[in-house]
């Protein structure tokens, strides 16, 4: 311990009133305030008359009196003291302070001599920038999400878009278009239950101005107030004039993110709000990832459509082309992640691997997905190749899609019939399907088993660990699966069952009643 004058001297005592940070001294037993220069006195809103004499925990909010009076205990054991607490001025106001103290001696007694720094400006910093991490770091977690449930079907789910959307931007209206020739046609609204349930809007466009406009180099459009003067505003109105207005009942900000693909627009969302200058720079980057995964995925709905409906090769081909677009989605993902790794490398580095092990898991994934992609588009992959083969790679795409494992076993191995194993694999392919939007699985088993007489027909039990179902109630509208693997499965005579009960997985078991050459 040094030992310092009862107050500083004479030679010191300019030095101790100058000093820009608050100086406080105190009995480490009494807890009172023996001396404080002026730069503590009106950190505190105190004059110094009022702080001397005066009990230190006058100074500090109730909050921080207990941890402080524990840290002083331990202070004059260790002698080390440096802590962040929360003080609290004469008017009642707060802010957070930095203490480093000395101890010393003067007149018999132990005192501490300490060193007070309003960090309040540095703690706000701090927290908005731990808010802005978080932040990014939710948007960016939500847009993989995002990511994962626009690529987890090839069915167009406009109102899905929208909803997803929604979880990165809050809006009040909101509107998915499709450009159908020269018209905006509304595939999905949200807002009031009337705009919701109302017939699709339809929004002629007059000439390729307005569409150049619209697409406007591929860049979102914010207004930040459609009642206003501003060219974008009296574009708008004109636009969307009786025969939409309803989009815009009610509101004042509105941005509108163009979907397109290669330069070729298809479409767009519009969404508004009540505020005027609602939607900021971020929201329209934040939106326009959005949209281009939305457009990926309606061009891929769009063109799985067509092939379902085309049975001539060479146009199969065609749209094996143009399908590869299908991989972006995966791409997609993969970019996410490694746009804010080098972030998440300096703030968590743990998290950062598991991230390396997705982007890793993601790509192979969609390695596989093209590779399932194009069996599915080249008739004689489906039919020359070996069905255990095709399985597995049925279940690597599945797997890189949605980030479920799938466990594919097989017994023996037989050559099929071409149309028996084409309907063993859509039925497979249609299982997968209906668990990745509807069981919520941790793993999915496949096994095949051939077989041991040459005249025998395998057998397929696909079976899954997720929330499963009561097979004896209807499906609701728009789950098709099940109808159609049973369909498949009775065109070749085949029988199959389907085991589940709620919480308990499903198991689903493809056999034939009587044996036939297959």
């Amino acid at each position: 311990m040094s030992q310092f004058p009862q107050k500083p001297g004479q030679q010191y005592q300019k030095v101790f009133e100058a000093a820009n940070d608050g100086l406080i001294i105190s009995g480490l037993e009494s807890g009172m305030v023996l001396d404080a220069n002026p730069a503590a006195c009106q950190m505190h809103g105190y004059a110094y008359e009022e702080m001397i004499g005066a009990p230190l925990v006058r100074l500090l909010h109730p909050d921080s009196q207990h941890g402080f009076n524990e840290y002083v205990g331990a202070f004059a054991i260790n002698s080390k003291f440096d802590i962040r607490i929360r003080h609290i001025r004469l008017d009642g106001t707060t802010f957070y302070a930095e203490w480093r103290g000395t101890i010393f001696m003067s007149e018999g007694q132990v005192c501490l001599l300490g060193n007070v720094r309003d960090i309040s400006e540095r703690i706000r910093a701090e927290q908005l920038l731990d808010k802005s991490v978080r932040n990014r770091t939710h948007e960016q977690a939500t847009l993989l999400e995002i990511s994962h449930t626009l690529a987890s079907t090839l069915e167009l789910q406009p109102g899905l878009i929208l909803d997803q959307l929604r979880k990165i931007i809050a809006y009040t209206h909101g509107a998915l278009f499709a450009l159908e020739d020269s018209t905006l046609v509304t595939l999905a609204m949200r807002g009031t239950s009337a705009l919701e349930q109302a017939e699709p809007f339809r929004v002629r466009l007059a000439g390729a101005e307005t569409l150049v406009t619209l697409f406007n180099e591929h860049q979102p459009i914010r207004i930040a107030d459609i009642w206003g003067d501003d060219p974008q505003a009296l574009f708008l109105r004109a636009l969307l004039d009786n025969s939409s207005a309803e989009l815009l009942e009610g509101m004042i900000s509105w941005m509108w993110v163009p979907m397109a693909v290669k330069g070729r627009i298809i479409g767009g969302i519009g969404i508004a709000e009540t505020g005027k200058n609602y939607f900021t720079a971020h929201h329209a980057d934040l939106a326009l990832s959005v949209a281009n995964q939305a457009a990926i995925t309606m061009v891929n709905a769009e063109l799985y459509g067509h092939a379902q409906a085309l049975a001539v090769l060479e146009e199969r081909q065609r749209l094996a082309r143009n399908l590869h677009d299908a991989i972006n989605q995966s791409l997609f993902s993969a970019g996410l992640i490694a746009e804010v790794l080098p972030r998440l490398w300096d703030r968590d580095q743990a998290e950062a691997r598991r991230s390396l092990e997705d982007l890793r898991r993601l790509t192979r994934g969609a390695q596989a997905e093209m590779r399932a992609l194009l069996a599915e588009l080249r008739p004689s992959t489906l039919t020359d190749s070996n069905l255990g083969d095709l399985l597995r790679l049925l279940g690597n795409a599945f797997t890189g899609r949605t980030n479920i494992p799938v466990i594919v076993t097989i017994h023996g191995d037989r050559n099929l019939r071409a149309n028996v194993q084409v309907a063993l694999y859509r039925i497979c392919q249609e299982a997968l399907n209906n668990i990745a939007k509807h069981g919520k699985a941790s793993q999915v088993e496949i096994t095949l088993v051939h077989a041991k007489q040459e005249e025998g027909l395998p057998q397929i039990t696909i079976r899954d660990n997720g929330r499963g179902f009561d097979p004896s109630v209807t499906p609701p509208s728009g789950h098709y699966g099940l109808g159609m693997m049973r369909e498949r499965a009775e065109a070749l005579g085949a029988v199959l069952t389907i085991t589940s009960q709620p919480g308990s997985g499903t198991q689903i078991d493809l056999h034939w009643p009587e044996q036939e050459d297959v």
